[in-house]
């Protein structure tokens, strides 16, 4: 009977127990001898059901509670005392009656903003006009000289010496020195430099007498450098396919020695070279465009595609014996020819096989029906339209379908592309162009593709050359690439800034001799970075949440602080495939009726307000805001500018007067900074000002040493104001430092931020002993002042009231351990009008929260366990308790296994985190992500063909061998045998890659829906008991007052893991059937189409119109072709 004792105690019982269990003792003993096996029975029996009983009423809540308290006490004094947040509350308090109290008005903001912006592009659109015309004059009374010679600085030869350390020719001597205001690169900003792609021969007569003629350009790029300092990269792209770049540069070849850059491929350059169009691709896909034609095809396609904009609309048709749309789904309309478009219709195409015979009647029937169709129903771009035919030959009949579909008018032109070096049908193939107002160009080898497509470029350009009508364009947003320091730009910028756009004009030849032939000489322009336009939108005045963001005409984000154009390959940042058609309906999802898309793409002014899910901390934790939308158009660019007010956050913005010298003195103080992105005085007009740091500037500018420097003087008066207010703030912090008790260890740094992006901060802790290492320095982006946001746990402090600190783990963790940050608002109020001025805490190693909470978590064996129903002493270091803290959005903080500190409770505990969403206690929200990428389903059916025989693997070697040897023999240029120079220098423009991921390893745009969790603070404590089969597992869950904090005490021997699966915040793609991927892929959404079009001209000369051009090989070499060709295939 005692050995009862143990194990009644062992499982937890209570004291109520106990005494059930002494009085059925005490009945044994006084009973009948012959009731002793009843008694045991009964014994068992009570012991057992006080064990069930004990596992419902095991953790006593009011202990909980207590521990919460107690716990939630400690750390507010702790963060309190090392914060000195009560001494600013009362510092910022007692200024109350001096300050001016406004509300933000939007409406007059953004007009303000856009007005600012509309100066600024203004300027640099007459920077590209003078450049125009300097071009075009420059061209007027040059003399074109065949046999010209001329010494021009190739930007790739620049500063190159050969074996015996002479200069080679075009490079010679170029001063480079590292300049600020061009991304720290070395350029001349004397003169500029010529580009040409490996593909051009560079001592080609149109290039010397383009780079002699293009010479006058020198002296207006620094002209208007000069005029606008804030100017960026100058050019001229000519159309003989040289680039002139100001400030000149050294070009650097990419790891084959090869420069692919191509200017006349550039969205700029297209866009200004001709008006928006409508265009359909007709391939042949017959048996007779098997092997290298077919490869050939597929590349004029995609060249063709690179071609096309955002405002140019396309479909792709192949036909053999009947006509098929290489997207079903795009069967009989036209689409938007934007970035994810003609990456989708690239990924088709590679799949394209050849079988049957080419019958192009259909094919040219259907393209008239769609183009017809399309302007008859006010679709598409409602300008220039075209047929780009890509064939070997044509054989039938076909003369009736122009004379039907496209006669007398010809209101569309036919392009035609004859593909290989048969040339027996060129002549009809011919015709066709020549009889449509197109172009006939002859492609026999793949580095032929190129130039042969440009041509269409220029027959489109004809009308507006002719008119001379120097539309001046605005491209979609655009990733600069291409520059030598692109990818450290991408690892060191926010991706929301990464992007520019730019400003273009064409130029064109004014000789009269040539005015019919429309001659487009080339296209002017410079880049704008979207960077320097969002600057005129100054964060201070949005508030903490607020923001500005920029659409294009066809609603598609320029800049946004939710766009992220780059993904993660590897350890290498890219660009996504449609990282510059992302929609403002994609970023700002919540407005599903899309009513602000609609509004701002159509140019309106207005305001719309929202009701917004929003997401902090890279989407683990959402908020919900009210957010006043505020929008305008920016005249004379496609573009439209909106800014977010939220409610209770940037409604208001107070201002206070302090003297320059009281200011200027607690400015220089060694504890204070100021946001280093933000714009103070602008650094940037005078090349002297451009080392100097944000503070260094201001500071020169208050103290009267560079009175000409342009600074924000509202901005300015703001920080002076915070700097004098929050002054008491260093003296106390190095008190508590001095203090003989010293600091607590592992309380590392005290901080605060003031809507004025002032910084200040204490390091209580050396460098040597601190964990958080990189907290507050400049790599630490995510909590420093930048142009797209407010440090986090800025952010995050405003979600609680002034004075209640809440408590996060940063997402990822440091070498030396996990560290916690404790912050909290601090406000101002003027008529009940209130304001957050700023945020201030203190951050710590989690190892000093944990100590405080185990202390407590831990019952003495001296405790009064009377009047206590549940286990007592209640500890939480005893195996069968599981203890947490976790937050507001369900992180945990504190676990007994350290490992799982920064993760979701839900994925350490299922079926306590599901009985505390069922319960109210938490609630699960869902957020959209609209840009995130995918892996490719990795069941696809395999196109490779199994190795039946020792016999098969030889000859798919020899085929292989044999096949890229043909590529080699008919794509080399073989004019590099007459010159060279060019010749030693040459590289293969095309190469295949002999390895391929796996299709499941390769990312692509998608859609997902992930979770995220939140408390519901009205639940403030609970407790329950979940069935899990045999056994059941007690949880009481307490609010840690004063706090986002909840502690968590579970009962650990019950494992629920079968019953309940874990939560995860994982993303899900959402997956749409084809019928709803078809209607997303075929609607259009409503855009601003581009107000001049030029696609007609009575003057044209349409007799122009192409004719064969191809390499002649030697007898023999053709010969060896022909036959490897045979054996190919």
């Amino acid at each position: 009977m005692a050995g009862l004792m143990p194990i009644a105690a062992a499982a937890g019982m209570k004291h109520q127990c106990l005494g059930n269990a002494g009085n059925a003792i005490k009945l044994d003993r006084s009973g009948p001898h012959g009731a002793r096996p009843m008694m045991l029975m009964w014994i068992i029996l009570s012991s057992s059901l006080c064990l069930m009983v004990d596992g419902q009423m095991k953790i006593p809540p009011e202990t909980v509670q207590q521990w919460a308290v107690s716990f939630g006490k400690e750390i507010a004094a702790l963060s309190s005392r090392y914060s000195g947040a009560k001494l600013l509350q009362k510092k910022y308090k007692d200024i109350e009656g001096v300050v001016k109290m406004e509300e933000v008005n939007g409406e007059d903001l953004v007009k303000k903003f856009a007005e600012e912006m509309e100066q600024m592009l203004g300027r640099k659109m007459k920077s590209v006009k003078r450049l125009a015309e300097a071009a075009e004059d420059a061209d007027l009374y040059h003399e074109y000289n065949e046999t010209m010679e001329f010494e021009y600085y190739n930007s790739i030869l620049i500063n190159t010496v050969d074996e015996d350390g002479n200069q080679v020719p075009l490079g010679g001597e170029f001063a480079l020195e590292e300049n600020e205001h061009f991304n720290k690169l070395p350029v001349n900003t004397q003169l500029s430099n010529i580009q040409v792609p490996t593909n051009v021969y560079n001592r080609d007569p149109d290039i010397l007498n383009g780079a002699y003629m293009s010479e006058a350009l020198n002296e207006v790029f620094i002209d208007n450098f000069q005029k606008d300092p804030t100017l960026t990269w100058q050019y001229f792209g000519s159309a003989a396919g040289f680039f002139r770049l100001y400030p000149g540069i050294q070009w650097i070849p990419d790891e084959n020695g090869v420069v692919t850059f191509d200017c006349r491929n550039r969205n700029w350059y297209i866009q200004a070279a001709t008006s928006p169009k409508d265009v359909v691709i007709v391939v042949d896909v017959s048996g007779s465009m098997k092997g290298l034609r077919l490869t050939i095809a597929k590349h004029t396609i995609n060249t063709i595609l690179d071609t096309l904009g955002e405002n140019d609309f396309v479909n792709i048709i192949a036909y053999s014996d009947y006509v098929r749309y290489v997207e079903p789904c795009f069967k009989g309309t036209l689409v938007q020819a934007d970035l994810d478009n003609r990456e989708h219709f690239k990924l088709l195409v590679d799949g394209l096989h050849v079988k049957g015979e080419g019958k192009v009647k259909k094919a040219m029937k259907e393209s008239f029906k769609i183009l017809n169709e399309a302007a008859a129903q006010g679709q598409g771009s409602l300008c220039n339209q075209a047929i780009m035919l890509i064939t070997d030959g044509a054989m039938e009949d076909f003369q009736d379908v122009f004379q039907e579909f496209n006669w007398p008018d010809k209101r569309v032109r036919v392009f035609t592309y004859l593909i290989g070096r048969e040339m027996t049908f060129a002549d009809n193939v011919k015709w066709i162009a020549c009889n449509n107002k197109g172009y006939y160009t002859h492609i026999s080898t793949l580095a032929d593709v190129q130039e042969n497509v440009m041509e269409y470029l220029h027959v489109l350009s004809r009308p507006m050359v002719i008119n001379h009508d120097h539309d001046i364009i605005w491209t979609e947003a655009y990733m600069d690439s291409v520059l030598p320091n692109a990818a450290e730009l991408f690892n060191t910028q926010a991706q929301s800034l990464l992007l520019m756009t730019s400003v273009a004009m064409p130029v064109f030849s004014k000789k009269q001799e040539t005015l019919s032939h429309g001659i487009l000489l080339g296209v002017v322009g410079t880049d704008v970075a979207l960077r320097e336009l969002m600057r005129l939108a100054p964060r201070y005045k949005l508030g903490i949440h607020g923001y500005a963001y920029l659409i294009t005409n066809n609603g598609y984000i320029l800049s946004h602080p939710d766009l992220r154009p780059l993904y993660k390959e590897g350890k290498k940042l890219k660009p996504k495939p449609n990282y510059n058609s992302v929609d403002l309906a994609e970023v700002e999802w919540e407005d599903t009726e899309e009513k602000l898309r609609t509004a701002m793409v159509k140019g309106e002014t207005g305001t719309l307000s929202l009701d917004v899910r929003t997401s902090v901390d890279k989407g683990r934790r959402v908020m919900f805001l009210k957010n006043d939308y505020f929008y305008t158009v920016i005249s004379e660019t496609p573009f439209s500018l909106g800014i977010v007010l939220s409610r209770g956050y940037g409604q208001y913005i107070f201002s206070g007067n302090v003297s320059v010298e009281e200011g200027l003195h607690d400015l220089l103080a060694p504890d204070l900074t100021i946001a280093s992105d933000w714009t103070y005085c602008e650094t940037d007009i005078d090349p002297a000002h451009r080392k100097l740091s944000q503070l260094e500037a201001v500071i020169l500018y208050l103290t009267g040493k560079e009175p000409d420097l342009e600074c924000d003087g509202q901005l300015l008066q703001q920080t002076l104001f915070d700097a004098v207010v929050t002054a008491p703030m260093e003296a106390y912090w190095t008190a508590l430092m001095l203090n003989s008790s010293g600091v607590d260890e592992g309380v590392e740094t005290a901080f605060l931020g003031t809507r004025a992006g002032l910084l200040r901060f204490q390091r209580y802790t050396g460098i040597e002993k601190r964990v958080a290492k990189s907290f507050l320095t400049s790599s630490d982006k995510e909590n420093m002042f930048t142009l797209d946001h407010f440090p986090l746990w800025y952010r995050r402090a405003s979600e609680y009231p002034a004075g209640q600190f809440l408590y996060y783990l940063p997402r990822e963790e440091t070498r030396a351990g996990r560290i916690v940050i404790s912050t909290t608002a601090v406000t101002v109020t003027v008529a009940k009008k209130t304001a957050i001025a700023g945020a201030i805490g203190v951050q710590m190693t989690l190892e000093v929260l944990e100590s405080r909470f185990w202390a407590i978590a831990e019952q003495p064996n001296t405790t009064d366990c009377s009047g206590i129903e549940g286990v007592c002493p209640l500890r939480c270091s005893t195996v069968d308790l599981e203890c947490y803290v976790i937050d507001n959005n369900g992180f945990v903080l504190i676990s007994k296994q350290r490992k799982n500190a920064g993760r979701f409770f839900g994925e350490i505990d299922g079926s306590v985190m599901t009985t505390l969403i069922r319960m109210g206690m938490f609630k699960r929200v869902s957020l959209f992500d609209y840009q995130a990428m995918c892996k490719m389903s990795a069941h696809s059916v395999s196109g490779a063909r199994p190795l039946l025989s020792p016999f098969y693997v030889l000859a798919s070697t020899l085929k292989w061998f044999l096949s890229n040897f043909l590529l080699f023999l008919l794509e080399f240029n073989f004019c590099g045998f007459w010159h060279g120079e060019h010749f030693a220098d040459a590289k293969p423009s095309y190469t295949s890659s002999s390895t391929h991921k796996k299709k499941g390893d390769i990312l692509q745009p998608c859609d997902t829906e992930y979770p995220s969790f939140v408390y519901e603070p009205s639940v403030k404590e609970t407790n329950s008991i979940i069935k899990c089969g045999r056994c059941q597992k007690m949880f009481v869950v307490q609010q840690i007052p004063e706090s986002n904090l909840l502690m968590l005490v579970v009962q650990a021997d019950c494992d629920c893991s079968r019953h309940y699966s874990p939560i995860t915040m994982a993303a899900e793609e959402v997956k749409y059937n084809a019928s709803v991927k078809c209607d997303r892929m075929r609607s259009q959404k409503i855009r601003r189409r581009p107000e001049s079009c030029h696609a007609y001209h009575p003057q044209e000369n349409a007799n122009d119109c192409g004719g064969a051009s191809f390499i002649h090989l030697s007898a023999p070499l053709l010969f060896v072709c022909l036959s490897l060709a045979a054996l190919v295939s």
